[in-house]
């Protein structure tokens, strides 16, 4: 279905593109036929999700498909499930749930498409279970020249020219939209289960001298640094056998909807108004700080509520360095003198296979840095940056970066080999863009 262009716009504000056509197709066949009409007309072709992306990675000025009709379960077997990619990440939890399975992990946004979150990379945190592109077993991809495949972990077949299945399968998964547009995803799941979520404040210093050991301690590590303090929030999630305590919902609203949105937006607001505050403020939110636990669906506990509007870099460097980058961002914060209101959120993963994962072949720290969204501070994120880079950081493709191909090719082992696919696949660059020619050249 064709409908009128209109300007898209991401979740944050940050970037936006009229489209020369906008179709909002309901089937992988009326995707093959929109990239067969766009390659008529000389179109490029991109697939936008939910606009949760901080870069240009879904922007385009040719035919922007939209995925609102590709959505819903369509089809279950023994341990997986198949659904279209326009499926937010919140829906396909409920009809999981309903169904008595789960993801073994995710991000704590679920606002996301299953294909948008899939081909940026989105991780999540665990120590020994990795993120949403490693729980993919197969994904359906219509083709520039609109030939729709199916490609799964275990297949041997040669798609074309020397391409085998597997490659084509651990390239796309990640694939950034470059390769195909994704029309459906088989995720691995697995009966549904408890976590026992444990948050409480800890000192940075404390975590510093104990990453290894709480790491290990624990299946999901997160924490929350607070700038100009020595003060985490650590989420510490773990497999219970039950029964379930989930908070009240009064306790919810309190914790997860007033204080870290309706409150936390307002000290942000005043941060912006006189940053020589913020400091104070960081202060008085760490004191604020304290322990609670729960035990529920694992869905639920992952999940976060974000509300406040903010702008977001985030880079894996081998977590092996991950102590090193977080004090060097605590010194860098203090020298430069800049005042950060949102916390700085760290997580891993173990080594992904897929290609351009952030996580591909290595064991993996995830360092985010936000600011509220009316103050932009690019000279922050430039000097974090310059860290992560020098410890073979990856910067998530969804999030705000500066690196380019050239540096791109020396941190991904199979960079190249990605290119040669796209090369063969794309050769036309049908679903390129501004933001493509700049990661992948």
């Amino acid at each position: 279905m064709s409908r009128p262009p209109a300007a898209f716009r991401n979740w944050a504000g940050n970037q936006s593109a009229v489209p020369a056509e906008v179709h909002t197709p309901s089937s992988a066949e009326e995707v093959a036929l929109a990239v067969r009409r766009a390659a008529e007309t000389g179109r490029r072709v991109r697939m936008v999700g939910t606009g949760h992306s901080f870069t240009g990675v879904a922007l385009t000025d040719g035919l922007l498909l939209r995925p609102e009709r590709l959505t819903g379960v369509l089809e279950t077997g023994d341990g997986w499930v198949r659904a279209a990619a326009g499926t937010p990440l919140s829906a396909l939890n409920e009809e999981l749930a309903r169904r008595g399975l789960a993801l073994a992990n995710m991000g704590d946004i679920t606002a996301q498409t299953l294909a948008g979150a899939v081909q940026t990379g989105t991780h999540g945190t665990g120590g020994r279970i990795a993120g949403l592109a490693d729980q993919v077993i197969a994904l359906d991809l219509v083709l520039a020249d609109g030939e729709s495949v199916t490609v799964s972990r275990d297949g041997t077949a040669e798609i074309r020219d020397g391409i085998t299945e597997r490659d084509l399968f651990d390239a796309a998964r990640v694939g950034l939209g470059a390769l195909g547009v994704v029309t459906a995803l088989t995720f691995a799941v697995e009966p549904s289960f408890l976590l026992h979520s444990v948050r409480r404040p800890m000192r940075l210093s404390e975590i510093l001298d104990t990453l290894d050991t709480i790491t290990a301690d624990n299946e999901h590590l997160d924490f929350f640094w607070l700038p100009h303090t020595d003060t985490c929030l650590t989420k510490r999630n773990n497999r219970h056998p039950g029964p379930a305590r989930p908070q009240s919902a009064l306790r919810h609203w309190l914790d997860d909807v007033f204080l870290e949105n309706t409150v936390f937006g307002a000290l942000c607001g005043v941060g912006a108004r006189l940053p020589a505050a913020i400091p104070g403020i960081n202060a008085l939110s760490a004191s604020a700080l304290s322990a609670s636990e729960r035990v529920d669906t694992s869905y639920k506990v992952f999940a976060t509520v974000r509300r406040v509007r903010f702008l977001e870099m985030e880079y894996a460097v081998p977590r092996e360095h991950l102590a090193q980058a977080l004090r060097e961002t605590r010194d860098l914060i203090e020298r430069r003198g800049w005042r950060i209101t949102f916390p700085i959120e760290v997580r891993v993963t173990p080594p992904s296979d897929a290609w351009l994962s952030t996580a591909y072949g290595r064991d993996s720290a995830y360092v985010a840095c936000h600011v509220y969204r009316p103050t932009p501070n690019p000279n922050y994120f430039e000097g974090v940056e310059e860290i992560m880079v020098r410890l073979g950081g990856r910067p998530h493709w969804g999030k705000l970066h500066t690196r380019d191909a050239a540096y791109l090719s020396t941190v991904y082992p199979r960079f190249a080999d990605f290119l040669r696919l796209r090369d063969l696949l794309d050769p036309g660059r049908m679903f390129a863009n501004d933001y493509l020619d700049t990661v992948l050249g």
